[in-house]
């Protein structure tokens, strides 16, 4: 079981050097038992403290890093739901290339290419996941060597032939990839090329029991960046599984199950791989990996994976800054909306569309919706003029109109009483409506 905070701090040296960032060994330890802090902060932890707090202080599931630069994170959570903190490592999206695919080239050069701009993120494919089908080893290993060149990016390397995995873990050594082991039998003997060529290992067995027993037997030999990928038949089943094994993780400290898990998205029906995809993602999926690339799926579980694996205490923003929409003039229009990302690019998205150029004023409220801003009192009339004063707008514009948002027409008179001389001009409630309210109320 997880050690209290007065449990760590019986072992930790009591001299309140405040070294460590904390003002206290109490502070400290509190941190320790929250998974906030590592004991490596501490620099008089004795040996006795290293030893019973090392385990104790690691987060309940197992960080992997690959990569060439090791910059794609897995694992590492500390909480079943994200509203308790946050989700710290997002599910890695991966596409499966088989070596008897014709299209090979093909779908390497849109996996590469493939970007997703979403709320002024640049989202791309994580991964590839390479499968051998055909007879030919080496022709394995030429794709893997193929998909690494291309992509630089990590592969996740799948044969029934275990020399197969080994001869092509050789051939893309330092890309920090994953191979996956067939059955229990290859994974002990995999261990050796993982180790050898820095690559992680996936491992597998029929049951939870089973391949708890695995994970526990490898970790012993001295290997622990593993990947577990559970066998599981049904929607349900893989729903109920997840969560048993991340539950087993966190609440019971159990560490067998504490690993990033691998998904082989089964179904090429577009609608029940997407399912099978979504239900990865609701649910502790740590690589998902999709049967064929298509641009629209990965839309829409991308979108789906930022806004889970948003942190809810730090809402995405943008600079607060006035930004140009099109090419303003002296005499343009001016907006104001919230720094909170999805409302900025909606709303200049929707200024843009109708055809004219203004200024979109964008203060600073946290990362908030206009009415959570305006609710939290960081979206009224008083700080919206405040801002405009503080940055001279007045000073590069000579059009006194300011529009704001439809939703908070109340600070419209307070907004007017802080800027003298200005128009203050209630927009629709709806950015989709920006565009006829532009035509008929500002362009003449």
């Amino acid at each position: 079981m997880a050690l209290t905070g007065l449990q760590i701090q019986k072992l930790l040296p009591k001299t309140n050097c405040k070294e460590c960032g904390s003002n206290t060994c109490l502070a400290f330890a509190m941190k320790l038992a929250a998974k906030k802090a590592e004991l490596k902060d501490c620099p008089y932890a004795s040996d006795e403290a290293k030893r019973v707090l090392g385990a104790a202080s690691e987060p309940p599931v197992k960080g992997i890093a690959l990569g060439a630069e090791q910059a794609l994170k897995l694992g590492e959570e500390t909480v079943l739901y994200r509203h308790e903190k946050t989700f710290v490592h997002q599910t890695a999206l991966a596409v499966n290339i088989n070596d008897t695919e014709a299209a090979i080239e093909a779908t390497l050069k849109s996996c590469k290419d493939y970007v997703l701009n979403r709320v002024g993120q640049t989202l791309v494919l994580d991964m590839v996941a390479v499968t051998q089908k055909g007879n030919s080893a080496d022709a394995f290993v030429a794709l893997a060597q193929k998909a690494w060149t291309t992509m630089k990016r990590p592969l996740v390397l799948r044969s029934a032939d275990a020399g197969a995995l080994a001869a092509a873990a050789a051939a893309i050594k330092g890309s920090h990839s994953v191979l996956v082991a067939p059955d229990a039998e290859s994974a002990e003997g995999l261990v050796a090329a993982a180790k050898e060529h820095g690559h992680a290992l996936a491992i597998t067995a029929p049951d939870l029991d089973a391949l708890a027993a695995l994970a526990e037997k490898i970790k012993a030999s001295g290997f622990n960046d593993l990947v577990l990928q559970f066998q599981t038949h049904s929607l349900a089943e893989q729903f109920q599984t997840n969560a048993i094994a991340r539950k087993a993780a966190l609440k019971d400290n159990f560490k067998p199950l504490g690993y990033p898990t691998l998904k082989f998205i089964q179904s090429t029906d577009l609608m029940d791989s997407t399912v099978e995809a979504v239900t990865e993602i609701n649910k502790y999926g740590g690589i998902c990996v999709l049967p064929s690339f298509d641009a629209a799926q990965l839309a829409s579980l991308m979108t789906l994976r930022l806004n889970i694996y948003t942190d809810p205490q730090k809402p995405i923003q943008v600079e607060p800054k006035v930004y140009a929409i099109g090419e303003p003039k002296a005499d343009s229009p001016v907006f104001v909306t919230t720094n909170f990302s999805l409302t900025y690019f909606i709303v200049s998205g929707e200024i843009e569309n109708s055809g004219i150029s203004a200024w979109l004023v964008v203060p600073e409220c946290e990362g908030m919706s206009v009415l959570t801003a305006w609710a939290a009192g960081k979206f009224s009339g008083a700080s919206i003029g405040k801002f405009i004063r503080e940055i001279g707008l007045e000073k590069d514009i000579t059009r006194r109109d300011l529009v704001i948002p439809g939703y908070v027409a109340q600070i419209s008179g307070e907004l007017e009483e802080s800027l003298p001389g200005w128009r203050v001009l209630v927009g629709p409630q709806e950015a989709g409506d920006l565009e006829s309210f532009i035509k008929t109320r500002l362009v003449s």
